[in-house]
């Protein structure tokens, strides 16, 4: 009874647009733990399920950072529908964001991404716009222009792809975020065609 109530109370408090899974275990205390984070090596049940994101596409046209977009397709190639659609699923266009992996900035690049991209300042907007979009470039050529590989190495790392005999690898924060950036790709597409 004490655990439906916990689980109830935990459901009551997660954000509506969020929908992460939710772990429980018994630790070595004897206290019930709930996380978020798969715990390694330890007895675990599913208490809530990861469900796949609310695609919602209200602010999707965030046009604060649309010149740097421009210039930097331009420069390298890469569509700019495709960069504004991984900026916007990856950061909501917060240029400060970080993710609980160490992703920093508009397209959450992670420290290493950066270092290969020659960038020192991750949360500036211009340097991880420019970064992100010749990572998007390299990645193009790398996976011969597939659009799900390409999203799928750019969230799970292109070692992952190959590792997996150039298939998305079966994890399901890749596949979520393959369809969140096709979503959004699809709808911005058309502004910029012409």
């Amino acid at each position: 009874m004490i655990l439906k109530i916990c689980v109830l109370m935990i459901f009551c408090l997660l954000p509506l647009c969020g929908y992460p899974a939710i772990y429980g275990y018994v630790g070595d205390d004897g206290v019930y733990h709930f996380t978020n984070i798969k715990p390694v090596g330890k007895q675990y049940q599913i208490v809530i399920h990861e469900r796949d994101k609310i695609i919602v596409a209200k602010n999707i046209d965030n046009n604060l950072y649309d010149k740097l977009i421009m210039q930097h397709s331009r420069m390298h190639g890469v569509d700019p529908s495709l960069i504004k659609a991984v900026m916007k699923a990856e950061s909501n266009f917060n240029p400060y964001a970080i993710s609980h992996k160490g992703a920093q900035g508009l397209m959450q690049l992670m420290p290493d991404t950066a270092r290969l991209m020659q960038i020192n300042n991750p949360f500036d907007p211009e340097q991880n716009i420019r970064a992100g979009t010749r990572y998007l470039k390299l990645l193009d050529e790398t996976f011969q222009g597939d659009l799900e590989l390409i999203l799928a190495a750019y969230n799970a790392g292109p070692h992952r792809v190959i590792e997996h005999k150039m298939n998305v690898p079966p994890i399901e924060e890749t596949r979520n975020f393959i369809k969140r950036v096709k979503f959004y790709y699809n709808k911005l597409k058309k502004p910029y065609e012409g």
